[in-house]
């Protein structure tokens, strides 16, 4: 049993990493386009506003780059190390444990993007079709050329 759950790794590690990543783009979408309920309960953050609509920016680009698999380590370092911010700025300051501060979404995103750094993005992603693309261009000994 232990070896196939082991071959299913990379495919279980993709799959939550789609779910992540999508999970953070709507947070993101909610906050700057109003859609699934809005900011809050509802409404859109005021663009520009410090540190809310950055925020919503860095959650639906970061997320969508999770979700695609485009970029993983880059966008998850910057998600994870967002939402360490929002923890300890906004939700900490209330109170020690997560849980009396609202802040156990923070805290679990915050933790599932830094798991993502590490392990990388899975066998599903978009990294490995452009460094699949890159690796035969090399062993073929020729410059890379993009054709559409």
């Amino acid at each position: 049993m232990t070896g196939s759950l082991n071959s299913a790794q990379p495919y279980a590690v993709s799959l939550f990493r789609m779910v992540t990543g999508l999970l953070f783009a709507c947070h993101g979408a909610a906050s700057l386009f109003g859609v699934l309920g809005g900011a809050h309960g509802g409404g859109t953050i005021a663009a520009g506003t410090w540190p809310g609509w950055y925020a919503a920016a860095i959650q639906l680009v970061a997320g969508v780059l999770v979700l695609l698999g485009l970029g993983t380590r880059s966008a998850a370092f910057v998600a994870s190390g967002s939402m360490a911010y929002a923890y300890f700025t906004v939700h900490q300051p209330a109170s020690l444990w997560p849980l009396q501060n609202g802040g156990e979404s923070s805290a679990m995103f915050c933790w599932a993007f830094l798991l993502l750094v590490f392990t990388g993005p899975g066998a599903l992603a978009l990294d490995g079709l452009f460094a699949g693309r890159a690796d035969r261009v090399r062993a073929a000994g020729r410059p890379e050329t993009v054709t559409a």
